[in-house]
């Protein structure tokens, strides 16, 4: 079923509009109250982020009614510009080019190509065994052995996070889960309301009550307070979302727990890339929230341990 036709998924579309419009309200009435340049700054970069969810949920929802065909597309083009993001930080040399060309127009697209003939096998493998081997081999045919190890290693890790590891999103509606057929966009919708969720209210609860730093030299504004609150917000609003998806209330639960959970460390682990390189945000293409790589750091690494949850227990 698709969006517009569904009724729960009509239901859940519904109330996160409500959430936008109420966000919205708030966001600027709370602009108009503020006095002291500090504040206000806090206050539009709220309203920036909130503007720029209105253009995400817009293309989110668009994406949908599209199918499996438009979700793996959108979801391509995604990877491309987080791998291009990612690329960016990192020290390439001339002799690393044509590998590159390979992880863009060749591994990437792939890598979505086979969800699109559901050739789920190869899907799994074609990165972490296939692509892991070429990329060494393909540096090495170029002659360049200075930091070979380390130009290796770091376009796999870019390849296996931005391509592999967000694919699995979209893989959510390849699979075949019993009494449960031609659902599966809700439960693509529960993945991604539970993990950008999370973020949402880790950062609120973090501004709200946040003293105690967790990692203060990688991620100065995840505190303790922010990140239990956050996650168990989450994890609540998941469980509430239980009526759809295959799952019981306290299987809701457990799997929104663990998608919070692996947001938390995609977006810790991507940060500390970003310190190590000197930098606040991987782009600049999301107004409030950075680049596409900064908004999708947590889905990163909630997607395939989520995916292959579901895929053991309920197919």
């Amino acid at each position: 079923m698709k969006p517009i036709t569904d009724p729960q998924l009509q239901i859940v579309y519904l109330g996160i509009l409500a959430v936008l419009l109420l966000a919205t309200v708030i966001a600027v009435g709370l602009r108009n109250r503020m006095a002291s340049d500090s504040a206000l700054a806090v206050v539009n970069n709220l309203v920036a982020r909130i503007r720029s969810w209105w253009v995400m949920c817009a293309i989110f929802f668009l994406v949908q009614l599209l199918g499996l065909r438009g979700s793996l597309i959108l979801f391509t083009l995604l990877s491309f510009l987080a791998l291009r993001e990612y690329l960016t930080l990192i020290a390439t040399q001339r002799a690393d080019h044509r590998t590159l060309f390979w992880s863009f127009f060749i591994i990437t697209p792939l890598q979505y190509y086979l969800l699109w003939i559901d050739w789920y096998g190869m899907f799994s493998i074609l990165i972490p065994v296939y692509a892991f081997l070429f990329i060494p081999t393909r540096l090495a045919l170029a002659g360049d052995t200075k930091s070979f190890t380390e130009r290796a290693a770091e376009i796999q890790w870019g390849l296996m996070i931005c391509t592999y590891c967000l694919s699995y999103t979209p893989a959510l509606l390849i699979l075949p889960i019993a009494g449960y057929e031609g659902q599966n966009a809700k439960l693509l919708l529960f993945l991604v309301v539970v993990d950008q969720s999370s973020d949402v209210l880790q950062y609120v609860w973090g501004k709200l009550t946040g003293r105690r730093k967790i990692a203060p030299t990688i991620s100065p504004n995840k505190t303790w307070e922010g990140f239990l609150g956050g996650v168990a917000c989450a994890t609540l609003l998941g469980t509430g979302l239980w009526w759809i998806t295959p799952f019981t209330p306290w299987q809701a639960a457990l799997l929104s727990l663990t998608i919070a959970l692996m947001g938390f460390a995609g977006g810790l682990t991507m940060s500390a890339i970003k310190r190590d390189r000197g930098v606040k945000d991987y782009g600049a293409l999301i107004g409030g929230h950075g680049g596409i790589l900064d908004r999708v750091d947590s889905l990163c690494f909630a997607a395939p341990v989520f995916f292959h949850f579901v895929r053991y227990y309920f197919t």
